[in-house]
C-alpha cells in the first residue's frame, strides 16, 4: 500500500475496508477500489441490500409484537394494564428523546460531510489554478522567445552580416534561444489535456448542494416529527398521536433507505482511501496520457523520487547563462562601432531577464509540493469528513424504536384512557365519587337523579314526624 506524504488512512478507514465484499452469487470480492467492475459493484449493492433487510426484519417484527399484543392484552388483570400503559408511554418518550439524539448525530455528520466536500472542491480548484498557472508562464515565455528570434535577433544578424565573428554569435545565441523555447514547451505536461479541475470541482459543489439539502429536510422531518409526538403524548390528543405515527412508517423507509445507499458510500469511500495513490495514478494516466514518472512525483513527492523537469530545466538555465554572457560581451565591443544595433540588444536583454523571472517563477510551480499539498488536502476532506452514515445509522434504528412503541400505544381499548380519560372509572356510580365525573351519560344523568328524591324524601318524611 502506497502513503502519500502527510496522508494516513483513519482506524474507520481499515474498519470498513475489513468488512466483507460479496456479489450477488455470495462469492467473495477484492475489497480493492474498483467502481468500473461489475463483481465490485455488486458487493456495494449488496451491502446496501442490507438496510432493506433489516427494514424488513424491523417491519415484521413489529407487527408480530402487535399481534401478540392484541391477543394477549384481553387476559390481563386491569392493574396490569394500567402498568402496561404507562410503561409504553413512558417507553414512547424515551424513545423519542433517543430519536432526537439520533438527529442531532445526523446534523453534525452531514456538517462534516460539507466541509469536507468544500475541502475537496478547494485543493482541486487551487490544483486548477497552478496548472493553469503553469501553462500560461510556458506558453508566454515561449511565445516572447520567439517573437524576438523573429524580430530582434534576425535584424541584429543583418546589421552583423559582414562581421563574420559577430555574426556566428548572434547565430549561436539565436540557436539557444530556440532550445529554450523547446525545452520549455515540453515541460508544459497539462497543456491540451481534456480533464478540467475546476469543472469537477464545479460538479461535486452542484452534487453536495443538493444532498446537503436533501438530508437537511429528512433531518428536520423526523425532528418535526418527534416534537409533535411528545406534544400528542403530554396534551393526551389521540388525533395528532396517530398521524405522526402514519408519517414515520414513511420516515422509515426513507431512513433505512438513506442508511443503505450511506452505507455502500461509506465503504466505497474505505477502499478508496485504504490506498488512493495507486487508483489515482492509473486512472489519471488513462484520462491524461501523462507520464508515470510525472504523476509519480507529484502524487508521492519524496526526496528520493526524481523530478521529471530537472533535465530540461537545467539546460534550460545553462542556455540562459550562455545568452547572458554573449549579450552582455557584445554589448561592450560591438555597440560602440554599431550604434543602430543598440535598440535591439536592449530588447533581447529586456526579453532576457524577463525570460529568467518567468523561469524561476516556473520552477517553483513545477516543484511537487504545491500540487502534492492539494492532493493530500482532498485526500484529508474526502476520507476523513465524509461519513454521514454513522449518524443515520444509529437515526435508523432509533427510529424503528420509535414507531414500535406509537403502534403500542395506539393499540386496543386498554389504551384509551391515555387519551380520554379512564373508561373503567365512567362505570362506577356517581353517589360513589368524590367529586363529579367529566362527562355524564343518560343512565347515569337518571340515576342521580333519582337517588337525589330518595334523599329529599326521606328528610321531608323524618321532618314531618319530628
Amino acid at each position: 500500500m502506497s502513503i502519500s506524504h502527510g496522508y494516513r488512512a483513519s482506524w474507520w478507514t481499515y474498519a470498513l475496508h475489513q468488512v466483507p465484499h460479496s456479489n450477488f452469487q455470495f462469492e467473495v470480492v477484492d475489497s480493492n477500489f474498483a467502481p468500473q467492475d461489475w463483481n465490485y459493484q455488486q458487493a456495494l449493492l449488496f451491502l446496501a441490500g442490507i438496510a432493506g433487510l433489516c427494514l424488513a426484519i424491523s417491519l415484521v417484527l413489529i407487527c408480530v409484537y402487535l399481534i401478540r399484543f392484541c391477543c394477549c392484552i384481553s387476559q390481563e388483570e386491569d392493574d396490569s394494564k394500567s402498568h402496561r400503559a404507562c410503561c409504553v408511554t413512558w417507553s414512547c418518550v424515551a424513545a423519542v428523546i433517543i430519536c432526537c439524539a439520533g438527529i442531532g448525530i445526523g446534523f453534525y455528520g452531514n456538517s462534516e460531510t460539507n466541509d469536507g466536500v468544500y475541502q475537496v472542491t478547494y485543493s482541486l480548484m487551487n490544483a486548477n489554478h497552478t496548472l493553469t498557472s503553469i501553462d500560461l508562464l510556458i506558453s508566454d515565455t515561449v511565445e516572447l522567445l520567439n517573437s524576438v528570434v523573429k524580430s530582434d535577433l534576425t535584424q541584429l544578424e543583418e546589421v552583423f552580416s559582414k562581421r563574420p565573428e559577430y555574426l556566428v554569435i548572434f547565430r549561436n545565441t539565436r540557436r539557444q534561444v530556440e532550445s529554450v523555447a523547446q525545452y520549455l514547451a515540453e515541460i508544459s505536461f497539462w497543456k491540451g489535456v481534456d480533464l478540467n479541475p475546476n469543472v469537477v470541482a464545479e460538479q461535486v459543489n452542484f452534487i453536495e448542494d443538493y444532498r446537503w439539502l436533501a438530508y437537511i429536510l429528512l433531518l428536520l422531518l423526523d425532528l418535526i416529527i418527534c416534537l409533535f409526538t411528545l406534544l400528542g403524548l403530554a396534551k393526551q390528543i389521540k388525533w395528532l398521536v396517530i398521524v405522526m405515527t402514519v408519517v414515520s412508517f414513511f420516515v422509515l423507509l426513507l431512513s433505512w433507505g438513506s442508511m443503505g445507499l450511506e452505507m455502500a458510500t461509506a465503504v466505497g469511500l474505505s477502499d478508496f482511501c485504504y490506498d488512493p495513490d495507486g487508483y489515482v495514478m492509473n486512472q489519471t494516466q488513462i484520462v491524461t496520457n501523462i507520464s508515470p514518472d510525472i504523476l509519480q512525483y507529484y502524487i508521492s513527492c519524496y526526496q528520493d523520487v526524481p523530478n521529471p523537469f530537472r533535465q530540461r530545466l537545467t539546460m534550460s538555465q545553462r542556455a540562459l547563462s550562455n545568452i547572458h554572457s554573449q549579450l552582455y560581451g557584445l554589448e561592450k565591443e560591438a555597440v560602440p562601432q554599431y550604434p543602430t544595433a543598440e535598440k535591439h540588444l536592449l530588447v533581447v536583454q529586456s526579453m532576457l531577464n524577463t525570460t529568467e523571472g518567468n523561469f524561476h517563477h516556473l520552477v517553483a510551480l513545477l516543484n511537487c509540493r504545491g500540487l502534492h499539498k492539494d492532493y493530500v488536502d482532498a485526500l484529508k476532506g474526502l476520507c476523513y469528513d465524509v461519513y454521514p452514515a454513522l449518524g443515520n445509522n444509529f437515526r435508523a434504528g432509533t427510529w424503528t424504536m420509535t414507531t414500535w412503541t406509537r403502534m403500542t400505544l395506539l393499540t386496543l381499548r386498554n389504551q384509551s384512557g391515555l387519551f380520554s380519560g379512564n373508561p373503567r372509572f365512567e362505570n362506577v356510580p356517581l353517589i360513589e365519587r368524590q367529586s363529579p365525573p367529566p362527562s355524564y351519560s343518560p343512565s347515569m344523568r337518571t340515576s342521580f337523579i333519582s337517588t337525589t328524591q330518595e334523599e329529599t324524601d326521606t328528610q321531608y318524611r323524618t321532618e314531618l314526624v319530628s
